[in-house]
């Protein structure tokens, strides 16, 4: 008589541990590094849209206070450098806002033109755009001030 259990169970079992390696090497493959507006790369699982720029009639240092001013004001200021493939005419700094990754490139367009553009991501690597958005109307009015 045949023993039908241990041979279809023997293929049930290896084709689980093939579903299971193909998915999980899937969402490996879905997850990666996206690069921020400082220069660098961070974890992402997501893509699309993560930074918002804004351009204002101010020089690059009142730009620059004010977007200290304001990741202090919301979260934790954890890195300020002037990124190395640049002149000083930009500057960045690295965040952390309501425990998401800030990250802030301010940089002169011309002698009375400076933008600045804000991106985020969460710990998962999801961007969050409503942060962006406000961090960023936040320094125009803080500029305003």
């Amino acid at each position: 008589m045949l023993d039908a259990r241990a041979v279809f169970g023997c293929i049930v079992c290896i084709m689980k541990k093939t579903i299971f390696v193909v998915l999980a090497g899937a969402a490996l493959i879905a997850t990666g590094c996206v690069k921020t507006v400082s220069d660098t790369n961070t974890f992402a699982t997501t893509w699309g849209k993560d930074s918002v720029a804004g351009r204002y009639q101010r020089s690059i240092d009142q730009v620059y206070a004010a977007s200290v001013a304001v990741v202090q004001a919301n979260g934790v200021l954890v890195q300020e450098y002037i990124p190395h493939d640049n002149t000083n005419a930009v500057r960045s700094l690295v965040g952390r806002v309501n425990d998401r990754k800030v990250w802030v490139r301010v940089e002169a367009v011309d002698l009375k033109t400076t933008q600045v553009d804000v991106q985020s991501r969460t710990k998962w690597g999801t961007r969050d755009l409503d942060l962006v958005h406000e961090l960023e109307k936040e320094i125009a009015l803080q500029l305003a001030r």
